[in-house]
Order: structure tokens, then C-alpha cells, then sequence
């Protein structure tokens, strides 16, 4: 039976925010390229905060602009509110942080993507790699077409055999409810390569309408906003911006959280995946950090196209009406209406250590990795791995020597050898039951 067969320089699977910058930094030095994504609505998604920048996350984005990224020109496009952090101390930890318009953020990242010339995008399930004496030759996507490529970049975020839980409740499916991408981690075992499994998660978003904002703390953006870019004339992203607001978790909160960490899937088992420390749930903070009363909970606009808030700093997995409980306790939140309900994701991702500085696979050759696939997290992060996968896969391609940062020269060095000679000893789910068990009981 005859099935489709192309031949492309380069492919790269995922349109997130690594697929994106890999892909872009590919076609942009002259290779044919294409894209895999199962959905195109969802290029650039981000299914956590819409945020860009913070503290060191800020850091990256301003040297992946310098290095010709696009994540920077495309948060100044779309910001909503933009503050630069930590300006009572000193200059070297000045942190640019800018709230991003979801649905514009995406909107015009697609545009980018699909204005730049050599370059493809493709709404397909990539399902395995063709691998031939320890060389790549190409993907299979679930349709059984070929795409023969010199080099293949895998960005597939927290999709790989991803499913969402809250409570009993597990569902088969990517974030935002998108299509999960079962086949691909089978061919990657097969080809000898070594999966983890994760978990990461996300707080509710909620309605507006049913927050008192009289009870929060506004956080506004700066009066005179200073771009992410370079490239970006400043005088032209000056706007008005819309407020941001922070509470407080209480004793109360975590008490109803202490007495329902049994129908919790973080600690009942139920959850397998390893979570990332920098992005903890409110049942992890309340379990690890007891003698806090209280934590921190910024209440933030997903954009101007919509009511809903997102609840920064109460990331859960905890059932429906446990969720709604906890939320009402907060100052300003005790009349809310959840729109979207919190929940984990588990995926698979790689060991990272298989991974070259240069971020190809040491068995495969003209095999590439970044972002959440190779066990990091955030958009940044994810950003700066797949600029420098696709720098490296386009390098290879050109018979071109590939380039490493060093960690002397840029964050990004720091982040990718961390990566890839260091051993992540992240706290296991056992390490957190004895901490459940150990903790006083609530009351």
C-alpha cells in the first residue's frame, strides 16, 4: 500500500515554545523545514501562566533575543502588563517579567512561523523515528507518511503518553484537553533511549467577575516599560496595562489541604512521575514548608479576550470540591467560580545525560533534543534549548562546526551543561509520603 513520502533538511516535532525557536533558527539559516504539531491552534500554546521573563527566566529571553530568537519580539507584540523585578537590589539581578495575551501570544507566533520562508508546519502525530546504523533518517507519523530528513529535533513538551489528573479523575490527553502523543516514546525505547516520567501541573482558572478585588494587594506594570528585545523601538510598546493582584494562602487553607491529602494523586500513588522543584503544588508547599502559614497567590488575567484569572502559586491535583473549598478560603476568593479546574500532567521525557552539549543524542546521529522533553521546565528554558538544537542541527547539516555556550558565557550554557553531565535528584513521591506521615495532623 503506497504511503506519502517527502524529503525535508531538517524536521522538527512539536510547535511549542522549543518546536518554535528550533524550527524558526532552522528555516532561517537556509534548510528546508517542517513541523509537527498535533494541532495547529495550539503553536506556542501556553498552558501554564502566560508569562514571559522573571527572575533568570528574564535573563535567557534577552540572550536568546541577542542570538536571534523570537520569543522576545513576540512578548513585546503581546504583553498586557510588564514589570521589571527585584529593582531595589542591584542591577545584576534586575529581572524583566511581562504578563502575555494568550491567545495573541500564540496568534502571533503562528504568523511568524508561517511567514518565514523554507518553512512547513504540519498538523500530524509523529509515531516513530527511522534510525539507520546509529544515523537518523527521518520520522513516521501515525498516518504511515515518511518524512526523510539529514536531522530530526524532538520537542514534545509534557504530550508524550501525557494524561491530566485531579482526584479520581485521569483523562488520556495533552494539556488544555489537546490530543496526547501515545506511539512516539515506543519507537524511542526500541532505538535505545532511556524515559523518565514526570509530572508537572497547573492551578484553576477562574472568573473574574466572582473575584473582590478590594481584598487583594494590585500589582501594577511599570510606568515606562522596557522591551524584551533589542531589536524592539521602546517608544512603540508603551501602552496602557492591566493589573495583576496578590493574597495569601491561610491556616485554613492548608488545613482543608492536610485533611485531604489522602484523595490527593501526588501522595495516593496514583500520580508515578517525578515533579520539577521549581514548580511545586500548593500540596507540596503546605507538606515541605510546614512552619509557613501562609504562601503566596497572584491572581492574574489570561488575557483581554477573556474573565478568566489564573491563580499563580496554587498549582493542584486535588479533586473538584476539595479545589473549590481551599480557593474560597483565600482573602478575594471566597465567592469564586472555577472555569478550569487545576490538575497534574504526567509524560514521558528523556534521560538528559544521553545528550551531547550540543544537545544531538550521543547514539544517534542527527538526533536532537530540547525543551520539557529533556526533563526542564518553563517556557524559557524550553525556548533557549530549542534556538540551540536548531543551531546545532543546521550546523550538521551544513558540515559546519556546532556551538556550545559555555557556562562562563551566557546562561544558556549554565542551563544546557546542567542538563547534560548532571544527575537530577529530584524528591520522589516515597520522600513526600514520609514528609505526609511525619507532618502533625491537621486540626
Amino acid at each position: 500500500m503506497p504511503y506519502l513520502e517527502e524529503i525535508y533538511n531538517i524536521v522538527v516535532v512539536g510547535a511549542g515554545h522549543a518546536g518554535c525557536e528550533a524550527a524558526l533558527a532552522c528555516a532561517r539559516l537556509g534548510l528546508e523545514t517542517i513541523i509537527f504539531t498535533v494541532s495547529v491552534d495550539s503553536i506556542a500554546l501556553m498552558p501554564c501562566n502566560p508569562n514571559v521573563g522573571g527572575s533568570s527566566k528574564g535573563h535567557l529571553v534577552r540572550e536568546l533575543d541577542a542570538l536571534g530568537g523570537e520569543m522576545g519580539k513576540n512578548i513585546d507584540r503581546t504583553f498586557i502588563q510588564s514589570k521589571m523585578l527585584n529593582e531595589s537590589k542591584g542591577p545584576a539581578v534586575h529581572s524583566l517579567r511581562a504578563q502575555a495575551d494568550k491567545q495573541e501570544y500564540s496568534r502571533q507566533m503562528r504568523k511568524t512561523l508561517e511567514s518565514t520562508d523554507k518553512l512547513t508546519i504540519r498538523q500530524a502525530e509523529v509515531s516513530e523515528i527511522l534510525v539507520e546504523d546509529g544515523k537518523i533518517q527521518g520520522v513516521k507519523t501515525s498516518s504511515g507518511a515518511v518524512y526523510r530528513a539529514g536531522a530530526v529535533i524532538l520537542c514534545t513538551g509534557t504530550y508524550l503518553k501525557a494524561r491530566c489528573i485531579y482526584g479520581d479523575v485521569s483523562n488520556p490527553t495533552g494539556p488544555n484537553g489537546l490530543q496526547a502523543a501515545n506511539y512516539l516514546t515506543d519507537s524511542l525505547k526500541a532505538n535505545g533511549i532511556e524515559m523518565f516520567r514526570f509530572k508537572t501541573g497547573t492551578p484553576a482558572r477562574v472568573d473574574g467577575r466572582s473575584i473582590d478585588f478590594s481584598k487583594m494587594e494590585e500589582q501594577l506594570g511599570d510606568e515606562r516599560v522596557v522591551p524584551f528585545s533589542f531589536s524592539t523601538d521602546p517608544e512603540s510598546v508603551q501602552k496602557e496595562q492591566v493589573s495583576c493582584w496578590l493574597t495569601y494562602t491561610n491556616d485554613e487553607t492548608h488545613r482543608i489541604i492536610k485533611s485531604n491529602l489522602n484523595r490527593s494523586p501526588l501522595f495516593s500513588g496514583a500520580i508515578e512521575g517525578t515533579g520539577p522543584r521549581y514548580c511545586p503544588s500548593i500540596e507540596d508547599k503546605v507538606v515541605k514548608f510546614p512552619d509557613k502559614n501562609r504562601h503566596q497567590v497572584f491572581v492574574e488575567p489570561e488575557g483581554l479576550y477573556t474573565n478568566e484569572m489564573y491563580l499563580g502559586g496554587m498549582s493542584s491535583s486535588l479533586p473538584e470540591d476539595v479545589q473549590y473549598a481551599m480557593y474560597r478560603t483565600v482573602p478575594g476568593l471566597e465567592k469564586v467560580r472555577i472555569v478550569r479546574n487545576a490538575y497534574a500532567i504526567e509524560y514521558d521525557c528523556i534521560n538528559s545525560l544521553q545528550l551531547k552539549p550540543t544537545l544531538e543524542f550521543k547514539k544517534i546521529r542527527g538526533l536532537f533534543a530540547g525543551g520539557q522533553f529533556n526533563g526542564s521546565s518553563g517556557y524559557e528554558e524550553a525556548a533557549v534549548q530549542g534556538f540551540m538544537a536548531g543551531v546545532n542541527a543546521s550546523m550538521e547539516i551544513l558540515g559546519r562546526s556546532q556551538i556550545v555556550l559555555d557556562r562562563s558565557q551566557a546562561y544558556i550554557g549554565v542551563l544546557i551543561d546542567d542538563l547534560v553531565t548532571k544527575e537530577n535528584h529530584e524528591l520522589q513521591d516515597d520522600d513526600l509520603q514520609s514528609r505526609v506521615q511525619a507532618s502533625p495532623a491537621p486540626g
